[in-house]
């Protein structure tokens, strides 16, 4: 069944996402497709962290089609006054970074769908490239998306508070992306929630033991386990 969305770029519009996506992690189905994406290019900037559902999924949309792009065909979603997103958008092209600068210094006007790259950014990604050129050799790094089951002790857990202590657990390699609160029985409901993790710096195993299911987490958590587990890129450090 198709969904319709119009004039996102108004509060009320957005108010109205974002109550759709209380309960859902992307527009339709179970992993991200075109829908999201006829969406996320309809919404005209980041929007605002009052729209907190909206928000959540703006920026893990915006990380995988930093990271790996969309494929999901979906089920029909439409825009009020936007276009059909296309497939130049869902899949990020394969061009040399230095070429890619060139041709945004030449053109200003060019329209950056991705989100322009921060100064912090480019400082890492070179400093990155620098000691992976002094060590003489090219490494692959791998990403997995990776969705996780979190259960609280009991009904009466404050699953709001669950999840913003869950999100506070940091690291270099982790992003936390969606989520949404799934019934479980007898009032209880569990939060699912997606991660994104680089391969190499991450390990989930030691994230649940070390960290979710730890002080002082383990006052709100009983048990995280494994939902999905996928591998979604590798790329070469240069």
């Amino acid at each position: 069944m198709a969904v319709s969305f119009s004039d996102l770029s108004s509060a009320a519009g957005l108010k109205k996402l974002d109550e759709y996506l209380l309960t859902r992690s992307y527009i339709t189905g179970y992993q991200a497709s075109k829908d999201d994406l006829t969406v996320y290019a309809a919404v005209a900037k980041p929007p605002s962290s009052d729209y907190v559902n909206v928000s959540r999924w703006f920026n893990h949309i915006d990380a995988l089609l930093r990271i790996s792009g969309v494929s999901g065909e979906g089920c029909g979603v439409t825009v009020e006054g936007s276009a059909p997103v296309s497939d130049a958008i869902a899949t990020p092209p394969a061009t040399d970074t230095k070429a890619v600068a060139a041709d945004d210094d030449d053109d200003d006007d060019d329209v950056d769908l991705f989100g322009e790259e921060t100064e912090e950014e480019k400082k890492a990604s070179e400093e990155r490239a620098a000691a992976a050129k002094a060590a003489g050799k090219k490494k692959v790094v791998g990403k997995s998306s990776i969705v996780l089951d979190i259960k609280p002790w009991d009904d009466e857990t404050d699953m709001k508070k669950l999840e913003e202590e869950v999100r506070k657990v940091q690291q270099e390699g982790l992003l936390w992306g969606a989520s949404k609160l799934v019934p479980v029985g007898y009032g209880i409901k569990k939060l699912q929630i997606m991660i994104t993790i680089v391969d190499d710096l991450v390990s989930v195993d030691n994230l649940i033991e070390d960290h979710l299911t730890a002080e002082p987490l383990n006052e709100y958590v009983q048990s995280v386990d494994i939902v999905a587990f996928n591998k979604i890129c590798k790329y070469l450090l240069l």
